[in-house]
């Protein structure tokens, strides 16, 4: 298994270790609902250097982006950050990703760990424009400072104004006496926070400069655990269970990334056209649970004579609602919220409702 600059750490602190996209990551440390309840009271780090980074570069940087992802990068000012996806040739997602613009002529795309090596074949086999691109996956190390009070304590490490960083903008600075760190107002918990992009020779430093920075605010390091349930409270989709390369962005809520703007010929863009004219036949909805349960991904959705609908996606036991929450792709006659479904657990049908996410306040 790949490890990450933290990995030793991680084992010395007593994690509880699992294979992820390949690396050996730790799930959870004191507890998923510890964890979770952490990052939304306080402040709690991830590592997530597993994560896939590419620079698009060059005066065709800006053209090929506007080829291969849903979002309009040519809208993006430099500082800023976009939520997009790459969009495959059947109306499916190759991945959905984040897109910083770095300098003019220069962009970081980050994509899932799980993806990297299929991202990065999509990037290149679609690069017919002469971007540079340069796959920086192993030369980037990754760490989200979740929480509240992360803020408070990230300010004590570095002379860059936080507050002055709004969300979904970025800058890059001096950090834990560490220069050139990238310092982004993004996150996937919901509960604010920063992520750090830097060089993995520079991560002990940083990781040791947080923690000492932190243990008044009670810091705690968090796992994948908590990191599914945290994004999952919020309604953030996941790679893998609610986006796939058989998912259009369309299906999962997402057309608010997905821009048919005059000159931007995105893979399956006609594709896509077709499918918002011609309406859609089926639509991720949340539902939160009415009988007690905790929806799992794959289980059936049905409607009250038992007929399949759909399918879940994600689902929990919510740590903040202590109810079950979940997602999932059901027929649109079944989308409207406040619509009773079923979720067949082991052939008994428990009942639950159509929400609009999040389903943490």
């Amino acid at each position: 298994m790949k490890t990450t600059p933290f990995t030793e750490t991680h084992i010395a602190l007593g994690a509880k270790m699992h294979e992820f996209a390949g690396y050996n990551m730790p799930i959870e440390y004191s507890g998923i609902i510890d964890e979770h309840m952490t990052v939304c009271n306080a402040v709690g780090v991830f590592d997530v250097s597993h994560m896939g980074e590419f620079w698009v570069k060059g005066p065709n940087a800006l053209e090929f982006l506007q080829q291969v992802t849903s979002n309009n990068v040519a809208t993006l000012p430099v500082g800023k950050a976009q939520y997009t996806c790459f969009p495959n040739e059947e109306g499916g997602i190759v991945d959905d990703l984040l897109v910083y613009h770095y300098e003019p002529e220069k962009y970081l795309l980050v994509v899932n760990a799980a993806n990297i090596e299929k991202d990065w074949n999509w990037c290149v086999s679609h690069n017919t424009v002469g971007a540079e691109l340069e796959n920086a996956s192993d030369r980037m190390a990754q760490l989200a400072i979740q929480g509240p009070k992360a803020l408070e304590v990230l300010q004590k490490l570095t002379p860059v104004n936080l507050s002055e960083i709004p969300y979904y903008a970025f800058a890059t600075g001096e950090f834990a006496g560490v220069k050139e760190v990238i310092i982004s107002n993004t996150g996937y918990t919901g509960a604010g926070g920063f992520e750090l992009y830097f060089y993995p020779e520079d991560g002990e430093k940083i990781w040791k400069a947080i923690f000492e920075a932190g243990a008044p605010e009670g810091i705690k390091p968090v796992g994948l655990g908590a990191r599914d349930t945290l994004r999952l409270e919020m309604g953030f989709c996941l790679y893998g269970n609610d986006l796939s390369d058989t998912t259009s962005p369309l299906e999962a809520g997402l057309g608010w990334i997905t821009k048919f703007a005059e000159g931007k010929n995105f893979t399956s863009r006609a594709l896509l056209e077709k499918q918002k004219a011609e309406g859609l036949k089926r639509k991720l909805i949340g539902f939160e649970m009415v009988d007690r349960g905790i929806p799992r991904h794959g289980y059936t959705l049905v409607n009250a004579e038992g007929e399949k609908i759909g399918e879940v996606t994600s689902g929990t036991m919510s740590p903040m609602r202590k109810i079950g929450i979940g997602m999932g792709y059901v027929q649109t006659a079944y989308t409207a919220v406040g619509t009773e479904i079923f979720i067949d657990v082991r052939g008994r049908k428990l009942k639950a409702v159509v929400v609009k996410p999040p389903f943490r306040k």
